[in-house]
């Protein structure tokens, strides 16, 4: 074995946890289509639909919060276990739900173990490997939740066809398994030979990282300097004292928090979980038909995810952080840019039965909209999918890490929460206000709240009053 295959392995097993998120991704993007799931549950509104996809984020925000002390108190390891054990509970609530208070109830509680796992799994990841590792081990936990993704569209697709509802409480109900894979592997792992040392248990510590390194030879030259390094950093921590949560908010520890809120509320500022939670949708409007067409296209966009986010892995250590993430940036922007301005130039928008359907006519147009959200995809999966877990994780020392990263964590999951909420009446509501009106009709428009949305049935009727006086 090579030096650093321990810690490929259980960095490997651990990031299973981040599968659990990603599977939920593609699952309730594809349920929310299908006819038995909306005939059960009584066909839910874009505000309905918007609040079944956020509430497991909204459970993320709080598991996240409290995962910080729990990693500290009951080890990363551990974290990572218990989290696993609510998600089966969380997932069987969903599959067996016998109303939309269920289901919703279910995405809550798999939502708290999503935030557990989602601070605790980077945070044992960037402690057991060595810094020359440190950034492809961490994005083994983004290539995980892409994985999930991927697997969850196409298990989607083969039970779609399934005329009851079946179709889609077997896909919910198979969400338990990467759960049950961590439940079965991960006692077996190490603890973090840092949580390990913060607890005063330096030969637990010591041997720990040496199976992580060589084997279990606790007298390799390496190991023991590494030991050593560790401990030292550790006494100096502890003799300023940087334990407490206000400690995140002075000097210099500030600097940090703000770079990983940073960091992360920008990575779903990117919109990729519109992407991902609605692009069957998007796929439709694009002119993709068929009864499985928009989620066989939405399937290909997983696997796109899943194959642009290895470059990252192999690469990231080399390239560094912030340039790819500026580049990334640019990929995204541009892929944004052109599917907007192919949408715009070249759709039909219908506003009949309450809602904006945007249609786009030419397949040439169409096609370069799917080839877009596909570019965009690519251009998230190689830089802010990977480096948006990894930078948080490690710019924080020992003392603070589980706290800086709960904090970190958080501000992803309650901008994520913010985007399911809102996505799907967004989706169903907007249009190309401006387009062909008169100054008259401008406003009507731009009167009233700045919430576009929540006055789309008042600016309608002015609309039509204004044109029938004319």
């Amino acid at each position: 074995m090579g030096r650093n295959s321990m810690s490929y392995l259980v960095g490997a097993i651990a990031s299973v946890g981040g599968m659990l998120f990603g599977y939920d991704i593609g699952i309730i993007s594809n349920i929310l289509t299908l006819d038995q799931f909306k005939n059960y549950f009584n066909h839910p509104s874009a505000r309905g639909e918007g609040v079944i996809t956020s509430f497991l984020t909204l459970g993320c925000f709080i598991g996240s919060l409290v995962s910080g002390q729990l990693c500290d108190r009951i080890s990363r390891k551990r974290t990572i276990i218990l989290g696993s054990i609510i998600f089966v509970a969380g997932s069987v609530c969903q599959g067996a739900a016998p109303n939309r208070g269920a289901l919703i109830a279910g995405r809550f509680i798999n939502g708290l173990a999503v935030g557990f796992l989602s601070q605790a799994v980077p945070t044992y990841q960037s402690e057991l490997a060595a810094p020359e590792i440190r950034g492809r081990l961490i994005s083994l936990q983004q290539w995980s939740i892409t994985w999930g993704i991927f697997i969850a569209f196409w298990i989607s697709i083969g039970t779609s066809n399934i005329d009851n509802n079946n179709s889609w409480r077997i896909p919910l109900y198979v969400q338990i398994v990467p759960a049950v894979i961590i439940l079965a592997t991960m006692p077996f792992m190490p603890y973090s030979p840092r949580w390990l040392l913060s607890k005063g248990r330096e030969e637990e510590s010591l041997k720990a990282l040496a199976r992580l390194r060589c084997g279990g030879d606790v007298s390799d030259p390496m190991v023991i300097e590494e030991f050593n390094e560790i401990k030292e950093a550790m006494r100096i921590e502890n003799e300023v004292s940087l334990k407490s949560y206000a400690e995140l908010f002075k000097f210099p520890i500030r600097r940090r928090l703000v770079l990983g809120v940073v960091t992360q509320a920008l990575q779903q500022l990117t919109g990729i979980n519109v992407i991902m939670y609605y692009a069957p949708s998007i796929f439709q409007q694009a002119g993709v038909g068929g009864k499985n067409g928009p989620r066989i296209a939405q399937g290909i966009n997983g696997g796109v995810n899943v194959l642009f986010t290895v470059p990252a892995i192999l690469f990231v250590d080399r390239w560094g952080r912030r340039l790819t993430l500026m580049m990334g940036a640019i990929g995204c922007g541009l892929s944004y840019l052109i599917l907007s301005l192919s949408i715009a130039i070249d759709a039909d928008i219908d506003k009949s039965g309450g809602q904006t359907v945007v249609t786009i006519r030419k397949k040439s147009v169409s096609r370069l909209a799917i080839v877009m959200v596909y570019t965009f995809v690519a251009s998230f999966a190689i830089s802010w999918g990977p480096v948006g877990w990894i930078y948080p994780a490690e710019i924080f020392p020992m003392a603070m890490r589980s706290k800086g990263t709960s904090f970190t964590t958080a501000a992803n999951w309650a901008l994520n929460f913010v985007v399911g909420l809102v996505s799907p009446m967004l989706i169903k509501s907007i249009t190309w206000e401006t387009k062909n009106r008169t100054l008259e009709e401008m406003e009507v428009i731009f009167r009233g709240s700045v919430w576009a949305v929540k006055d789309q049935s008042r600016i309608k009727t002015e609309l039509d009053n204004l044109k029938s006086v004319a």
